[in-house]
Formats: structure tokens, sequence, C-alpha cells
């Protein structure tokens, strides 16, 4: 047999477990796993060493454009994700114009098309006013599925109250995305916040706002009979309650939530200010919990990149958001190597669990048939994350100076190899994700 591309003596991670195989790629597919010794190929690349793992999706990032280009863009944000191995993304709608109607949504598959370096869709924005057309929106090419605020957060996109949710989530046939913190209590606690103390962020953005939001949540879900997706939990609790719920919701949680705790606003203050907050440590191992259990169904980077001139201004005046797409995989395969998750976990948070839940089309397995999206890591390299790598056109990271076992070495997206060894290699090339729900007619 004959291949354009052959991966050939890595560790390939897929649903046979871990195991030596070389991988045929021909027209941007898997066409065979195995043994593939004699077969040849345009190109071969030399895996030995490294892990070859299903294209990693991170399903939440903010790219900012159209409307806040100063602090990241689809370029930049794309190429930070790839130089994280990341292979494809679903992108925000809190964008200036927001993402809420199918002109928008096809403004930015056209500005990503072929200029993104990776895949993509975009979640669009659900709201009162266009509750009655989110079950065509959800539908249009390119769309991750629609994403509702019910706690205030960057931009203007919110919708607070019980029955407003309702409205849009009657209409919805695919699962929709919650960012879930209760507003009226965030309303009622605005005095807990201390000026200048980025401290008293998740004291005023506090458990009981994230619980209570998500507890209204699944209450309306079932009511409506719809599929939900509640956003970076952050919360000990929403994690015991989630448990009981795993038939209408799903959840995601980040790795700044797996891996900082309040104990850092000490030394990073407004750089790891986030909504909802990272907590105290006791969260943070509720989440861990989660994740051990098989109530977490996916990773997600938060990626919410702001300028470090925007960072710095005295809190509350300082704006939520870190960035994230590019430090996921490190940060995580840092966290397989300490041994508090396996390296099967990973894959099924980053890479099986959104085509599972979200149904994309022929991503996140290494299956016959399926895209040749593959995230090379070596698992054994230390590397110092620092600012300097960033891809982001924010240029810095609140992990700087952090070392971690476990490295992305390649990305390859469809069987072109576009990132390897911190270099991009093959220009933007991104495509909008197909989904099983919503496949051209």
């Amino acid at each position: 047999m004959t291949y354009d591309l052959i991966l050939t003596g890595g560790t390939v991670v897929n649903h046979d477990g871990e195991g030596a195989r070389d991988i045929g790629v021909k027209d941007g597919r898997i066409a065979a796993i195995g043994d593939l010794g004699q077969a040849s190929a345009g190109e071969t690349i030399d895996c030995r060493g490294l892990h070859i793992l299903p294209g990693v999706i991170d399903s939440q990032v903010h790219f900012r454009e159209p409307g806040l280009e100063h602090k990241e863009d689809l370029e930049t944000g794309s190429r930070a994700a790839v130089l994280g191995g990341v292979t494809a993304v679903f992108e925000m709608p809190n964008t200036n114009p927001l993402t809420t109607s199918e002109a928008a949504l096809a403004d930015k598959v056209r500005r990503g098309s072929g200029r993104m370096h990776c895949d993509f869709a975009f979640w669009v924005g659900g709201t009162r006013e266009n509750a009655k057309d989110v079950g065509e929106l959800e539908r249009l090419p390119g769309a991750a599925g629609i994403k509702v605020f019910m706690g205030s957060s960057t931009g203007d996109l919110l919708v607070e109250d019980d029955e407003g949710v309702a409205s849009i989530l009657r209409n919805t046939r695919r699962r929709s995305a919650f960012h879930s913190e209760d507003e009226f209590r965030l309303r009622e606690r605005l005095g807990e916040r201390i000026e200048g103390d980025p401290s008293s962020h998740p004291v005023w953005r506090d458990e009981i706002a994230a619980l209570r939001c998500t507890e209204r949540l699944v209450r309306i879900a079932r009511t409506v009979r719809a599929r939900i997706h509640v956003l970076h939990i952050s919360t000990a609790e929403e994690i015991l309650f989630l448990q009981q719920h795993k038939d209408v919701a799903t959840c995601e949680a980040t790795p700044h939530h797996l891996t900082l705790s309040a104990d850092d606003y000490a030394r990073l203050g407004t750089l790891i200010q986030m909504n909802p907050p990272v907590r105290e440590k006791r969260h943070r191992d509720g989440v861990w919990h989660g994740i051990a259990q098989g109530i977490v169904d996916v990773l997600g980077s938060d990626h919410a990149p702001h300028t470090l001139a925007e960072k710095a201004k005295p809190y509350p005046a300082s704006p939520s958001g870190m960035t994230g797409v590019q430090t996921l995989v490190p940060i995580m395969l840092d966290h397989v190597n300490a041994g508090r998750l396996t390296l099967q976990r990973f894959v099924d948070l980053s890479s099986h669990g959104p085509q599972r839940i979200f149904g994309m089309a022929r991503k996140g397995r290494i299956a016959a048939g399926y895209g040749a999206d593959f995230t090379i890591v070596d698992m054994k390299r230390r590397e110092t994350i620092t600012n300097a790598q960033a891809g982001s056109k924010a240029g810095w990271t609140p992990y700087d100076g952090r070392q971690v076992t476990g490295w992305p070495v390649g990305t390859v997206i469809r069987g072109r190899r576009i990132m390897w060894e911190g270099e991009i290699v093959t220009p933007g090339q991104g495509k909008a994700v197909e989904f099983s729900e919503a496949l051209p007619r």
C-alpha cells in the first residue's frame, strides 16, 4: 500500500489502549492502523519514543474576533492552539458584534477558513431575542451549538432568569452550553468585592452562586426535556450534584481549576482572576474527584486573553480571563505524570469526550475512516513554560516559570503536519468542524 503519510514507531493511544502501531493516512483520513513496515508514503514521521494521541479538542476558547482584536484574533489564538498540540477549537460568541445570528456566524466561518491554523466551530449565543430561532441556528455550518450566559461575564450576553433560559432550551435539539453562575446572587453580593484585592473575587462569586444556578439549570432542562453542558465546573458541590443528573447534563473542567487554588492569588493576583473563580483547595480536590469518578466529560481551557495592561488595573476594574489554549496539553500531561489521571483518561477528556457529547463527525478518535488529527507528545520531556513561548497576542501565561513533564512536539491536522518541535511548519488551513446532528444536506 502507498499512503500520503505514515506515522511510524510511536505508541498509539486509542480504543485498543496503548500500543506500538503505525498509522497510514490517505486523503486526510486514517486509512490503516498496525504494522505498515512494508508500505510506502509521500511523507513519513518517525515517532519513536513518542505517544500519538487523537487530536486534542478544546471546546471552550475566546479568540476575541471580531471587535476585540487588540487582545487576540482567530489567527493568533489558533497559532497558540497548534503550538500547544490542539487540533480543533470551539470559539465563544461574546465578540463584538455578538455571534447571535446566521450572518454573524457565517462571518466568523469566513474569517477562520484557510486562515486559522486549527479546525474550528463557533458557539452561537442564545438570547431572549433569538430564542425562537436557535433550533435553526444550531444546525448551521460551523455551529458548535447554543451557548448561554446565566451569569454576567465579558460581553453583553446574559439570560439570567428561568423563563428566559427555558424559552431557549425549548427550541434546541443539540446539547447547549452554559456559564452557570446565579446572576441574582452576584448582584446581591457586589459589596463583597474589596478594592485592590483579587482574592475577594471568589468571595463575591461564591460557591453558592455556582451551585444554585446549576441546580436551576438542571431543573429547567428536565422540565423542557433538553440536553445541557455545564462549563468550567469550579465547586465540589456541583460535581456531587451533577453525578445525580448525568442523563441530561454533561460538564467540563478546566486546567486552571485543577491546578491553581485561592492560595495563588497572593502570587499571581489578577492574572488568575476568572469567572467562575479559582477557589480554595477543597473545591480543586472536588473537581479532581469528578475527573476520577468519570463525572467530568471534557476538558476546556476557557482561553480568555486580556492584555497585561488591562490585567494590571486594580481589582475589580481588572477584567476576568486568562490564556490557556497553549498550556492545556502540557499542564494536563504533567498531571498524568504526577499520577493524578491516566493518559487514557486524558484522551477521554480531550478527544473522545468532545466527539461523544457534541457529536463531532470523524474527529476525536484514532480509527480508520476518521480525520487524521493527531497530538504527538513526549511524555518524558521536561520543559519550563514561559511567556516567551506564547503564540497568543496577549503574550503571557499564568504558568510562566512552571516546570512540567510531558510536552506536545507535533500537531497533525487532516494528515498535514502543522506544528513540529515548537515551529509552525504549514500555513493556516483551518476548516469548519462538521457535526453529525447538522451534516450538510
